[in-house]
This record gives structure tokens, C-alpha cells and sequence, in this order.
């Protein structure tokens, strides 16, 4: 798929989801919290700083930030989903945050000045971004000297089975494609040599880089199916297109393959994602 092809693509999808995201977004913050904190420790703000978010969704890591660099402080929080970016704006007006900048934005295309923010936060962004080389080298050129960069993309697709087994399902039964060699997804940046890569061609150097395990905490299946079917573009549109009876048959093998994951009839899911902080 073209580049612009995949953006026009990704948009809608954002679009569609992003109310879902929203509806969903207190049991999605308290799995991201792990990556928020180790982000946030990482680039360790300052009174007074500026920081840019890039694809933020509904912002809660800026939200965050926003209480570590003050009043004197700025927070730029950024996504090139018009709903996204007004999902975090009502949680900002909800929190009373006074600091923050909401704008749609492009990381590929970064609408600010050379040497004009202090730090920048990326939580699983680069790695669904078409060209994530241009994204990092605008992420570089906005940044000042000695400005700082950390980030974080998931681990490979084994290390993550909250998303990984139903995408191998959905695969085996035909819903969906092969990925195409070299084009977006969730597994893209997930080997360290790949990272290094991308983050040294675009002039930064990787000063720290470490796993961080989350946990993906579900009431029942019904609910997995239900978050996957609001947050999940496709698997949602799969959802919808597949004849009652393969529903059936997929839940019945979600039920099978979740199985060394129950709790009490809930379901719980490891996952890793992969902490980097670069200058």
C-alpha cells in the first residue's frame, strides 16, 4: 500500500475508533501506565519546558506531563486524528489543566519551528507511522540542542499475546491479510536493532532502552470482544462483515487459545512493550 494510500486508510480508521478509545479509556490508561511512567522518568521535564506529544490519542500522557513542567511550562499534544485531539482536549478541560496546546498534527510533516521544544513523547506511534524515518528526523529537528526523546513501540508479536492471538486467528481463517514486508504495524520496531536503526539514521543517539511488562485486564470474553470491536479498526471491521455463525467459531477459539490466561473468569494478558530514550 502507497504511503498516502495507508495515511487516508489510518485516518479513517482513527476516526471511526476514536470514540471507542475514548469510551474505553480508563482501562486503557491503567494498562499504559507502566509506559507512561517510564516515558515520563526518562525524559524527566523540567519547570518551565516545552514538550511535544506525537499521535497522544486522548492524551493522558500529556496530561501527566503537564503537571511536571508547571505553569511556566507549555505541553504541545498532538495527533493527526481531529476526534482524538478533541478527546484529549475535553480531558484536559475536565483535569483544569491550563498548560496545554491541543493541535492535529502530522509527526511525518511537524508543524513547528527548528530547535523549538525542550522534549518529545511518543507512545506507540513511529511504529504505525508509513515512514517512521521522516517522522524521527522531524522529531530531531524540532527538538533543541541537547533535547531529549523517549518513546515506546511493543514487543514482538510472541510477547504480547493480549493481540497477538487473535490476530494469528483472524489470519488463519482467511479475514485478513498477510502483512506486507516493510509497511506499518503493531511489531514493527520491536527488535532493538531495528530501533537503533531508525533512531541513529535519523541523528539521535539511544542513551537507554529497556523493556516494560504491562498487563491487559479483561472482565470476561464478552468483553475482550467488545473493547476489540471499539478500539481495534480491524477487527472491528471484520466483526462486522463475518456471517453469524464464523462470530461463533471465532469466540469459540478466542475461548480456547484465552484459556491459559484466566483468572477467576476474568482474563488476564502480559504484554511488553520496549522503553527508549534517545538525544
Amino acid at each position: 500500500m502507497e504511503s498516502d494510500q495507508y495515511k487516508r486508510a489510518a485516518y479513517e480508521t482513527w476516526e471511526t475508533m476514536a470514540s471507542g478509545w475514548d469510551k474505553w479509556r480508563d482501562a486503557i490508561e491503567a494498562t499504559s501506565v507502566p509506559m507512561r511512567e517510564w516515558m515520563l522518568r526518562e525524559l524527566a521535564p523540567s519547570p518551565g519546558d516545552t514538550v511535544l506529544e506525537l499521535a497522544s490519542g486522548f492524551g493522558d500522557t500529556s496530561h501527566a506531563a503537564a503537571q511536571l513542567v508547571g505553569g511556566a511550562g507549555r505541553i504541545i499534544t498532538t495527533d493527526f486524528s481531529p476526534t482524538m485531539v478533541e478527546a484529549a482536549r475535553r480531558r484536559g478541560q475536565e483535569l483544569g489543566l491550563q498548560n496545554i496546546e491541543y493541535r492535529v498534527m502530522d509527526a511525518e510533516n511537524i508543524d513547528l519551528e527548528d530547535d523549538s521544544v525542550d522534549g518529545v513523547l511518543c507512545r506507540c506511534g513511529y511504529m504505525l507511522m508509513p515512514d517512521p524515518a521522516r517522522a524521527l528526523a522531524e522529531t530531531k529537528r524540532v527538538l533543541k540542542p541537547g533535547g531529549r526523546l523517549a518513546l515506546a513501540v511493543w514487543r514482538e508479536a510472541e510477547r504480547n499475546p493480549w493481540i497477538s492471538i487473535v490476530g494469528r486467528m483472524l489470519l488463519e481463517r482467511g479475514h485478513v491479510p498477510p502483512p506486507e514486508p516493510g509497511a506499518p504495524g503493531m511489531f514493527t520496531m520491536a527488535r532493538e536493532e531495528r530501533v537503533h536503526e531508525l533512531l541513529e539514521g535519523a541523528g539521535f543517539t539511544v542513551t537507554h532502552i529497556e523493556e516494560i511488562p504491562v498487563l491487559f485486564a479483561y472482565a470476561s470474553l464478552d468483553e475482550y470482544i467488545e473493547r476489540a470491536k471499539d478500539t481495534g479498526g480491524i477487527f472491528a471491521r471484520v466483526w462486522r462483515e463475518v456471517p453469524d455463525d464464523e462470530r461463533e467459531a471465532l469466540e469459540s477459539g478466542f475461548a480456547g487459545e484465552f484459556a491459559p490466561y484466566e483468572r477467576d473468569g476474568r482474563y488476564e494478558f502480559p504484554g511488553v512493550a520496549l522503553g527508549v530514550g534517545a538525544s
